[in-house]
């Protein structure tokens, strides 16, 4: 048995090992290599390259003092003014470009002047340069078989490419590099001329300039510098030491003048460094876990027998998993589905039947406030208690998170369906006791009767979901049946979507609106609230209050709002004087960057966040109070202004003021409108006004429409004031008019008032 698991087992995972090392070991080495030779070529290039540059800039140089006519007229003269041309050339091209050697030669090539680092030579030194310069001196006057250029070539061991100078096309000069005195040299000679004709030459009398600039010493140290090459340096031997690369120095005649060496890069072989010892502990790991593998592979095979054994119970309990719900033990979808099937045959034989689809209420402040173990501890509680309350003949199943689905089968009459529910609610209804805390929660439920709603299990699943929906939207903790009209409901809002998503993508139905907000002062318009309106081709104008809900569980409100915020920046840019007041949907606060996206949209128009007001609902305080604080303090740093909308309406708190430092608070115009029918809403508003100034906050009024309502709020002391009394939400160009002063009129009659 064991010269078998050897052979059947270790020999093949050997082979593929040892064959996976030999793969990964010649990779890595060619990698090297290659890495390292393409890193010698650049800078070889590079080297190349500066050296020819060297030679090209140095007759650029050279022509910005040879081509100049007042040289020309002092070397006219009899006896040049030797002072002159020490500070004009000979120093001038020292201190400007670093030439180091600088001879002019009269037209019979004896030297009238020469200057070594920038300082006046009594011609010693061109003796001793004259040897090297005499054939480049011929070139110039056309003495030598090479026709005189204005470019040369120049190369590092292999000829390279041309490299023209920067010289203008007139100019007449010859370029090289040669060694002198016994170092590498760029070396240029160039007629002296005036470019303009401005100074008539004698025939014959035509001077030259010879500049000089070593290309080892401080020349050598730029290049190497600029080009990151470590250790570079000149020989006239070939004598590389330590691992140093070389390249001969040769000119265009081909005659070689030494060699730049430096210590080349080599990427590959650092690379090699940090990844052999990293191999090798790679490869020492596999070797441990191809041993680790043989040694669990060959206890497999010893405990063979008993893990088919194991396998036989494992394949019952997964049987039953796969058709039970792990937290709560009950049927899940799949067996669900299965007995749904059964007893839709029962149905078509007269039987009756229904699906009741359960929703808990509240469950997510559960999970917030105790945490997902109580969240657990609940949904097992709930099922046992359904468990309870129905007949052997019926099912309870968890679909998932807090939704539960009821099978009741066998039904009698419809009062044995409301009999179920009134149970349901009877056993919700006592406290939860979640690790010592008492929980009380509510339920949803959905009802789908077949065969009246439907046969099918899928559209009876359907329709008692549409039920739920309904539920739901009655005030929850109640029950509804299906009846068509649903149907159609749930018909006419994925139109409305399918609508909503078209008008998106063409951009020509939805339209924003603006209502001006004025001042309860002066009755001065200070600033616009952005409104959605949307006029649809088929239906007309539909009701923001009718598709701003859809737009928020289809998920299209996050696009819709970002649209109607860049407008309204565009907007702010026109009137720099107003501010613009923007509504944020709550569902915009559930994703994270919320902050960085609205400033990222605002600033992309040209627009400073300051002039920016939105606003909010306190539901959105409510729901998700730190992931919102976050998102609030992250707008109001980058400028925005934060105000609170409907205020009064929801689970109005000085906690949440105070936490969530708004800058503005609205009342309702719910409020706004029984202003002087009767004591309490007076009462509510001029309390909210007074409370609003007390923490600081601008207080504005919605819904203001007649002018008592409007001197009221003035004396109670709110700021600002929007409503049908001033103007209804109008186009940007109904603004324009009215900004212009068509309502002057109207304006200064409120003001009065």
């Amino acid at each position: 048995m064991r010269w078998r698991f050897a052979r059947q087992v270790m020999l093949p995972i050997g082979v593929v090992a040892l064959v996976a090392i030999v793969i990964a070991g010649a990779g890595l080495w060619w990698m090297t290599q290659e890495s390292n030779h393409f890193a010698i070529a650049k800078q070889e290039e590079k080297m190349r390259r500066a050296i020819a540059a060297a030679v090209d800039d140095l007759a650029y140089e050279q022509q910005s003092a040879a081509q100049c006519a007042p040289l020309v007229r002092e070397l006219a003269k009899d006896h040049p003014d030797s002072a002159w041309l020490d500070e004009n050339v000979g120093g001038w091209l020292n201190q400007m470009f670093g030439h180091d050697q600088v001879y002019i030669l009269d037209a019979n090539d004896v030297p009238v002047y020469a200057a070594v680092e920038g300082a006046p030579d009594p011609m010693g030194a061109f003796r001793k340069a004259q040897p090297v310069l005499a054939a480049l001196i011929d070139r110039e006057r056309g003495r030598s078989p090479l026709p005189n250029a204005r470019h040369s070539r120049t190369s590092l061991g292999t000829p390279g490419p041309d490299f023209t100078a920067r010289t203008r096309p007139e100019t007449v000069h010859v370029s090289e590099v040669a060694a002198l005195f016994g170092r590498p040299a760029a070396i240029s000679v160039m007629k002296i001329s005036a470019p303009k004709h401005d100074v008539v030459e004698r025939p014959g009398s035509a001077f030259i300039m010879v500049v000089v600039v070593f290309l080892d010493g401080r020349y050598l140290h730029q290049v190497a510098h600029r080009n990151m090459i470590d250790g570079m340096r000149y020989s006239s031997v070939a004598d590389p030491v330590g691992g140093e690369h070389l390249v001969p120095l040769v000119d265009e005649a081909g005659g070689q003048h030494g060699y730049f060496m430096w210590q080349p890069d080599l990427p590959g072989t650092k690379m090699m460094r940090v990844l052999v010892p990293i191999t090798i502990a790679s490869v020492s790991a596999l070797i441990l876990a191809l041993l680790l593998l043989a040694r669990w592979l060959w206890n497999s095979v010893r405990a063979l027998e008993s893990t088919v054994a194991d396998l036989q119970t494992s394949e019952a309990q997964a049987q039953h998993l796969a058709l039970h719900d792990m937290l709560t033990g009950l049927p899940n979808r799949a067996l669900l589905a299965d007995r749904l099937e059964r007893a839709r045959a029962r149905a078509r034989r007269g039987a009756m039947l229904a699906v009741l689809t359960l929703d808990l209420d509240r469950f997510k402040q559960v999970n917030d406030t105790l945490g997902h173990h109580a969240g657990d501890m609940l949904i097992k509680e709930l099922g046992l208690r359904l468990a309870s309350i129905l007949q052997s003949t019926d099912t309870v199943a968890r679909l998932g998170g807090d939704e539960f689905t009821i099978l009741l089968c066998d039904i009698e009459h419809d009062d044995n369906i409301e009999k179920v529910c009134q149970r349901i609610f009877a056993a919700i209804q006592r406290p939860f006791d979640l690790a010592g805390t008492n929980v009380y929660v509510g339920i949803s439920i959905g009802i789908a009767s077949a065969p009246v709603a439907a046969i099918d299990p899928s559209e009876l699943m359907r329709k008692a979901d549409i039920a739920l929906y309904c539920a739901k939207a009655a005030g929850r903790n109640c029950h509804r049946y299906f009846v068509p009209s649903m149907d159609e409901a749930v018909k006419f809002r994925r139109a409305v979507e399918d609508e909503l998503r078209a008008a998106l993508a063409r951009g020509d139905e939805l339209q924003v609106h603006y209502q001006p907000e004025v001042s309860a002062y002066t009755g001065a318009i200070i600033g616009l609230e952005a409104l959605l309106r949307w006029n649809n081709p088929t239906r007309g104008t539909i009701a923001p209050d009718m598709f701003i809900p859809i737009a928020e569980e289809s998920g299209l409100i996050t696009q819709i709002s970002e649209w109607v915020l860049a407008e309204a920046a565009r907007v702010a840019l026109r009137w720099p004087h107003l501010f613009i007041a923007v509504n944020l949907s709550p569902i915009q606060f559930r994703s994270s960057g919320l902050a960085e996206r609205t400033t990222e949209i605002v600033r992309s128009v040209g627009c400073d966040p300051t002039r920016i007001e939105l606003e909010v609902t306190e539901t959105v305080l409510i729901e998700d109070s730190e992931q919102c604080q976050t998102a609030l303090e992250a707008l109001r740093s980058a400028g925005f202004r934060i105000a609170l909308d409907d205020f009064g309406t929801g689970y109005s708190s000085l906690s949440h003021l105070r936490r969530f430092q708004v800058d503005k608070i609205k009342i309702d115009r719910s409020f706004t409108k029984n202003i002087g029918e009767g004591t309490e809403s007076t009462a509510i508003v001029a309390a909210v006004v007074a409370l609003g100034r007390a923490m600081g906050l601008t207080v504005t009024a919605e819904g203001v429409e007649t002018h008592d309502q409007m001197r009221f709020l003035a004396i109670a002391g709110c700021n600002q004031l929007q409503g049908y009394l001033f103007s209804p939400a109008l186009p940007e160009d109904a603004i324009a008019g009215l900004l212009a002063g068509q309502y002057d009129a109207h304006r200064a009659e409120i003001a009065v008032a």
